[in-house]
This record gives structure tokens, sequence and C-alpha cells, in this order.
């Protein structure tokens, strides 16, 4: 379930790995998942305004490294496709322990994209 095991399973990148700058990681997007670009300008404005506001750049680091995961999952279909899965599923599971498996599937795939993009 690692993206480092589904590579080796012929999940290879779409992409490069984008640097974590907000103009890579937008061009990144709009290749690999296009359909997120909204919601990605969104969370850069959100976190650009909360940085003045704060006088803090923590919100500008943790919208980039928030990015930099997801975009690391939509690089490789095969992990994105399971991430969305999961995600699917957890929203329209019956039972709340039927909710948290899926979302533990989504969250463990969303860890390692992180660790992934952190370890360069």
């Amino acid at each position: 379930m690692s993206v480092q095991h589904s590579e080796t399973a012929g999940d290879r990148p779409l992409i490069p790995r984008p640097e974590r700058t907000p103009g890579a990681l937008r061009a990144a997007c709009a290749v690999v998942a296009p359909d997120l670009l909204a919601a990605y300008d969104q969370a850069k404005d959100e976190a650009l305004a909360e940085a003045v506001e704060h006088g803090s750049l923590k919100p500008v680091h943790a919208y980039l490294s928030h990015w930099a995961a997801l975009i690391e999952i939509e690089r490789h279909p095969a992990t994105a496709k399971e991430y969305h899965r999961a995600e699917y599923l957890a929203r329209i599971a019956t039972t709340a322990d039927e909710a948290r498996r899926h979302l533990g599937t989504a969250s463990l795939l969303y860890r390692e994209a992180s660790r992934a993009v952190h370890a360069e």
C-alpha cells in the first residue's frame, strides 16, 4: 500500500516531483489533477491571508506541505485511484467503523506521500 511499493508495481509517476513552491505545485496540479485547481488557488489565498493576518509564515508552509503531499498522490495514478476510492467509500459508509477503516486507508496513503516529499 505504500507509495514506494506502488511504484515498483508499475504505478509510475506521471510527472517528476515538483519543487515545494506555489508556482511549481500549481503547474503540477494543472497536469495531474486539473479538477483540483480551484481548491488549490483557494487554499493558497487563504494561507497567504492568514499569514498576513498573523504575521507568520506557518500557514504558507502548512499549505505547501499539504499540497505537495496531495500532488505526490496524484502523480501516481494507481495510488490516486486508491486514495480517492477510500475517501469516497468513507463518505458513503453506513457505519462509523466502516468509515474509519476507509479513512485509515486514505490517511495512510497521505502520510506516505507526505513522508516521500519531505524525505528529499
